[in-house]
């Protein structure tokens, strides 16, 4: 069978990075081929160069019958390459059949706009993928899965016979993935070829025929699915055994560090919620999206304050309805969405670390930049965070070396209390493991920790007790581990069988 794509010895560098060392690639008919490895390892640059983006340096490509040095973005559309990224590149004011019809009809100045012959080609596309979308719908009405599809659609539509998925599950609820598998095993069976890339090694196992690794800018192995599992892919992807991925806990809980006692808050959903986290303490808080667990973060950190129950923090009650009072009581809140609340990109590492201590650094007003790096750099050296140095910008980093900036603001207010949100979501399993480390290391020293997590594996493996939510209000509370499907159980609202 002659492959839809087969790269040979790409190369790739940017002045003296080498982002690409002779990476070979491999992509059949009909078939789903992950790409993996870690932030840094390659995998954009490789897409880039598979959608003419980038000019490789040295290597072929072969796109069915046709061998090339390079591609160009029109050349990679005339032979059916299209990528779908994770953030649809959609006009938010325009329908879904004006969206497809953009992408497929050629522009011309004497053109005449047929409506109804583009509503007839949307419903043709989408039926094609099993998309209930009426194609008069605005996009901007539209949730971030229906986006994709139009997206998919319009792919199909180009005479796409190789599909590009860059992280299409990153902000998508179970159902929503669940409806994306459906629709990337059709394209399968249509002889469509997939390149998919996840930092979440379970679609992989779902989804996937072979996988191929990279590590450093270089091919590490391309393996059948059935022929590797989980500790093997993430050897493989961070050179290492990692014989344990999540490190067991170093000291027994402490005090009571938080006492909530039928607590509730009417605008968030919140109702009759009652909990402890002790100091020294990883208490993993698990349910469905939409079960409350964000919501009850805001609360805490004051965001929307409760309206009933009580608040103790080491014994004494409180009331929290601001951030800054939530801080002044030492409690910090790690958000769950970095670029949006976490780092500020354009801003310098060693500022986004000092947000939230300025009267601290800066008593009186005064500009002191010495304390300032001073404190960055304690806190790059003591999470090791890879950057060039304090001044580096945030947006420089990659999203593990974010999230640990993120987490060293918060740490800089001398928290008694710290409430992860989706600590390790999107970044790779090597910065997964570190981030783990830190969480562990900060309870050893006695913090108390509340960590919101989505990753089943994750809240399993890293916590010391397991609250369960389920809408708005406690459902269960489980010992550190308890079984998966005891878990799911309870975030269903059923009994484990």
């Amino acid at each position: 069978m002659t492959p839809l794509l087969r790269l040979r010895d790409i190369t790739k560098s940017f002045g003296a990075v080498r982002a690409l060392r002779g990476v070979s690639f491999e992509l059949q008919p009909g078939e789903v081929h992950a790409l993996l490895g870690e932030n840094g390892a390659g995998k954009s640059t490789l897409i880039k160069v598979i959608t003419g983006a980038h000019a490789p340096d040295g290597g072929t490509l072969e796109v069915g019958a046709e061998t090339l040095s390079r591609l160009t973005p029109r050349e990679a559309h005339r032979l059916g390459i299209a990528c779908i990224y994770q953030q649809p590149a959609l006009f938010p004011d325009l329908t879904v059949a004006e969206n497809i019809a953009l992408r497929l009809e050629t522009p011309r100045a004497t053109r005449l706009v047929h409506p109804r012959a583009q509503i007839e080609k949307a419903q043709q596309l989408l039926a094609r993928i099993g998309a209930d979308l009426a194609p008069e719908r605005e996009v901007r009405s539209l949730s971030m899965p229906e986006q994709q599809l139009v997206e998919i659609a319009c792919a199909l539509g180009s005479g796409a016979r190789i599909v590009i998925m860059d992280e299409p599950t990153a902000s998508l609820t179970q159902k929503e993935q669940h409806l994306l598998f459906a629709v990337v095993r059709d394209l399968r069976a249509q002889g469509i070829g997939v390149i998919y890339i996840s930092h979440r090694l379970e679609e992989i196992f779902a989804l996937a025929d072979r996988v191929t690794v990279l590590r450093d800018g270089e091919s590490v192995g391309t393996n059948p699915i059935d022929d590797i599992n989980e500790s093997s892919l993430i050897a493989m992807m961070v050179g290492r055994e990692v014989a344990q991925i999540y490190p067991p806990p170093e000291s027994a809980p402490g005090e009571v560090a938080l006492l909530l006692q039928n607590l509730g808050c009417a605008a968030s959903g919140i109702l009759d919620v009652s909990l402890e986290v002790r100091a020294g303490e990883i208490v993993g808080l698990a349910g469905l999206v939409g079960a409350g667990r964000t919501e009850l973060a805001r609360i805490l950190f004051g965001l929307t304050p409760a309206d009933t129950g009580e608040i103790r923090l080491a014994g004494e009650p409180v009331r929290i309805t601001s951030p800054r009072e939530a801080i002044a009581h030492g409690i910090a809140y790690v958000p769950e969405d970095r670029r949006r609340h976490g780092v500020i990109l354009e801003m310098p590492i060693a500022q986004n670390m000092t947000m939230a201590v300025h009267s601290r650094v800066f008593p009186g007003g005064w500009l002191r930049s010495g304390t300032e790096t001073a404190l960055a750099k304690e806190y790059i050296a003591s999470l090791g965070i890879k950057t060039a140095g304090p001044e580096a910008p945030g947006g420089s980093l990659s999203g593990g070396n974010q999230q640990k900036v993120s987490v060293a603001r918060w740490l800089a207010t001398r928290p008694r209390m710290l409430i992860l949100d989706e600590p390790t979501q999107g970044v790779d399993v090597g910065a997964k493991s570190e981030l783990h480390r830190i969480i562990r290391r900060l309870a050893a020293d006695g913090l108390a920790v509340l960590m919101i997590s989505s990753d089943l594996p994750e809240v399993l493996g890293m916590s010391d007790r397991i609250v369960v939510m389920r809408g708005g209000t406690i459902a269960a509370t489980l010992p550190g581990g308890s079984e998966a499907s005891t878990v799911m159980a309870a975030a269903l609202g059923q009994r484990a069988a």
